[in-house]
């Protein structure tokens, strides 16, 4: 194929994501469900297991090999500026005087589903080979328990924002038990991903977790104050600085790429180091575009995971499996997060609330189902499981929030109000993948 026809394949190809994808997405907002279900709807249907399957010729004529090269750097790209965003909007002040119990919900909603999903792996090592898996190494025994660990908070803020609970305590702190465990899981993720490739790295893995704990010392101790002093009191221009900044998440990405960590570990300190305003507030100049980049990107992100979905290699005990995988990832959420919030002082009906929001998976989960399938943690019909997992855990949240309320105490108060002594909390507008931004502390 000629370099023009590469270009216009690619081009038509954009245009077909770029339509497909945020018409599902609209789609999907009109059902009640959040953005990216339809998205990710969307890439499935745009891959191999069903255009592929409906018809090889169409299939290959839309998404010729010689393009994927180009589509998979624009899907890591979308996931370095999304997950830069992530890491700035990360605020983990917004625990308050609930810290505690924030920090016990957070634990047990990690500590339970990693425990739960890590022992299955050990105890069904034989059914996972018939889904393609070798023998288990700790990586992957690890792997398996972080995949039922993550929570989504861009996903969980679009529920609470839609749901009215933005201004509870339960909204509240499922918001920052996530917050939370998104510290955590990348953590863990970023240990599972340093044995995955030995092998094939010029340093063994332990050099490598020297440098990477060398490389995020020196960013936590001097990036913030560097870029403070170069982007922010020379009065930079606004677009500039953007560019600027979404750079130095780039080069960040590169760094924790080489080490084995995946270029998502690296986009995300680059956005926890990034400075805020002199009063701590976000920088809408830099959040703004920042989701207006992102969501036009991100559907390259679900087409390039939907490429990886072998749907119609699904055997029965893949849908066992993935049947299994998906009742464990709801209940060991829903009840690790609704016991651990019941001891910290809630009732009933918010603690189950709490353990109900954090149920959500969505984006984050996609993004390390994929960060696990390239280091070879996972293999491709397992992939699909999980990735249908995290989209049924998605699409069953609504639904059983409203069940929770359903099921709530005439006498007791839904929506229970933040204490007065807590400062004012404003949510910013909804970007258009979805993702809707963290709650911030007005600082007035």
């Amino acid at each position: 194929m000629s370099a023009d026809a590469v270009v216009t394949h690619f081009l038509f190809a954009s245009a077909l994501i770029l339509a497909v994808g945020n018409g599902a997405g609209w789609l999907a907002q009109r059902l009640k469900q959040p953005y990216i279900v339809g998205q990710l709807t969307a890439g499935i249907a745009l891959g191999p297991s069903l255009l592929g399957s409906a018809s090889r010729d169409t299939y290959e004529l839309l998404f010729p090999a010689e393009i994927g090269t180009a589509l998979t750097g624009l899907a890591q790209f979308a996931l370095v500026v999304f997950l830069f965003a992530v890491g700035y909007e990360l605020d983990l002040k917004l625990l308050g005087d609930r810290a505690r119990t924030a920090m016990t919900v957070a634990l047990a909603a990690f500590v339970v589903p990693m425990a739960v999903g890590s022992g299955c792996a050990l105890l069904f090592r034989e059914q996972l080979r018939a889904l393609d898996m070798p023998g288990l190494t700790v990586g992957m025994v690890l792997f398996a328990g972080v995949a039922l660990s993550i929570t989504a908070v861009p996903v969980l803020t679009a529920i609470v924002r839609e749901n009215g609970l933005a201004d509870t305590v339960p909204g509240v702190l499922a918001v920052s038990a996530a917050g939370l465990l998104d510290v955590i899981g990348w953590t863990v993720l970023a240990g599972t991903m340093l044995d995955s490739d030995s092998g094939s790295h010029a340093l063994g893995w332990q050099w490598r977790a020297l440098a990477a704990a060398a490389f995020a010392a020196l960013m936590l101790l001097a990036a913030r104050p560097v870029l403070r002093r170069l982007l922010w009191r020379t009065r930079m221009e606004p677009s500039l600085r953007l560019a600027l900044l979404i750079g130095f998440a780039c080069a960040s990405a590169s760094v924790t790429q080489f080490l084995g960590l995946h270029a998502i570990c690296g986009a995300l300190l680059a956005g926890i180091v990034c400075p805020r305003e002199d009063n701590g507030t976000l920088d809408p100049d830099l959040l703004r575009p920042l989701h207006v980049v992102s969501s036009l990107l991100v559907p390259y992100f679900f087409v390039f995971s939907g490429q990886s979905v072998t749907l119609n290699s699904m055997t029965t005990t893949g849908w066992i499996t993935l049947l299994v995988v998906t009742v464990l990832a709801v209940t060991t959420k829903v009840a690790s997060g609704t016991v651990a919030a019941r001891l910290g002082g809630l009732d009933r009906d918010d603690a189950r609330t709490v353990g109900v929001l954090l149920s959500a998976r969505g984006l984050t989960e996609l993004i390390a189902l994929n960060a696990g399938l390239q280091a070879g943690l996972v293999s491709k019909p397992l992939y699909t499981v999980l990735v249908f997992m995290a989209l049924a855990t998605t699409l069953l949240t609504q639904p059983l929030l409203l069940l929770v309320r359903r099921l709530a105490t005439p006498e007791a108060s839904r929506t229970e109000d933040v204490p007065a002594h807590r400062p004012r909390r404003k949510t910013r507008p909804q970007p258009a993948d979805g993702a809707s931004t963290t709650p911030v502390v007005d600082a007035g």
